[in-house]
């Protein structure tokens, strides 16, 4: 960074770190332990489309990669690859979400990755996702309200945060906890 960077705040950007998603099968423990949140078994890379046939060959073998995968897009028109596991195997379920965001950035196609999410559930029925921003190499967490619409659980959201602060780089800057209503992952199954 130069003189000039810092003389008008300029920050470098944080480089992408996938390897932090293998903090999650730690932190889940943690999340059960302190809060009664149990993996559910799916989670979700999304990303921004492009255009071309190697794109569409790639979604085809992220797809492959991922078993029996779902590819959804959204209302944004973003798309997002499910994957499912038991939600006893949190770290099969990183792996295949590393994995495709790994091979999706090797492909040359990093700039269109969004982030990934792993969903949990408590016994209550409350849903919370703990989001991986592929950008700023931080996790948020979600906690959508439940009975639909567009409400989140910002008192959840605030105790998950204090609870994962030393298991996880938690997204300091919470206006850039964005929403992700109905992700995959996050509805009941």
């Amino acid at each position: 960074m130069g003189f000039w960077d810092a003389l008008l705040g300029r920050r470098k950007p944080v480089q992408p770190d996938l390897d932090r998603l293998f903090a999650l099968p730690s932190a889940a423990i943690t999340l059960q332990a302190g809060a009664g949140f149990a993996p559910t078994g799916t989670g979700s890379v999304c990303f921004a489309g492009a255009e071309g046939g190697a794109f569409a060959r790639l979604e085809e073998e992220a797809e492959l990669l991922l078993g029996e995968a779902g590819v959804e897009k959204d209302s944004h028109g973003y798309t997002w690859l499910r994957a499912r596991h038991s939600p006893d195997d949190l770290p099969a379920l990183v792996n295949d979400l590393h994995a495709v965001n790994t091979h999706l950035q090797d492909a040359g196609f990093g700039p269109q990755l969004l982030c990934s999410l792993v969903a949990f559930r408590d016994d209550d029925g409350r849903s919370l996702a703990l989001v991986y921003l592929y950008k700023r190499g931080t996790f948020y967490p979600f906690a959508p309200e439940p009975g639909g619409g567009q409400r989140r659980n910002n008192t959840l959201e605030l105790q998950t945060r204090a609870l994962l602060a030393g298991e996880l780089p938690v997204e300091e800057d919470l206006g850039r906890w964005f929403p992700v209503w109905g992700a995959p992952g996050l509805d009941a199954d």
